[in-house]
């Protein structure tokens, strides 16, 4: 069974330190469009044939996806732990939830609007 973190649990870990690989378990479209900052893409389809390039076996793993109705992230932590991956958490909450703690995402919904009208000098 795969041990679930709570975002307290995240931000104590990221806080302190500790190294680990957050996994963003969406489609690449969803990554694209919105992250919790420092994620990395791993559709949860792609698991079996990409995780040996972008994951070590040793290292702590979260997974996470879009929020505690989803099983994604689940799936995809049941997968790596399948697959010989020992250290394997759930951050069930997934994005809404760090959403709506109102922590830093990052993605194409998250761009400054700033630097890209800053040639016109509007100011908007």
């Amino acid at each position: 069974m795969v041990r679930k973190i709570t975002r307290d649990e995240l931000m104590k870990m990221k806080s302190g330190g500790e190294r680990f690989k957050l996994v963003d378990v969406l489609d690449a479209e969803h990554y694209q469009k919105e992250h919790i900052k420092g994620a990395i893409s791993l559709p949860v389809s792609d698991i079996e044939k990409k995780a040996g390039k972008m994951l070590k076996k040793a290292e702590k793993i979260i997974t996470y996806c879009a929020g505690f109705d989803c099983q994604a992230s689940t799936n995809a932590a049941d997968k790596l732990i399948s697959m010989g991956y020992k250290n394997v958490l759930d951050y069930k909450g997934g994005i809404k939830d760090y959403k709506e703690a109102g922590l830093p995402l990052e993605g194409e919904l998250h761009k400054s609007s700033a630097s890209a009208c800053s040639a016109c000098g509007c100011g908007c």
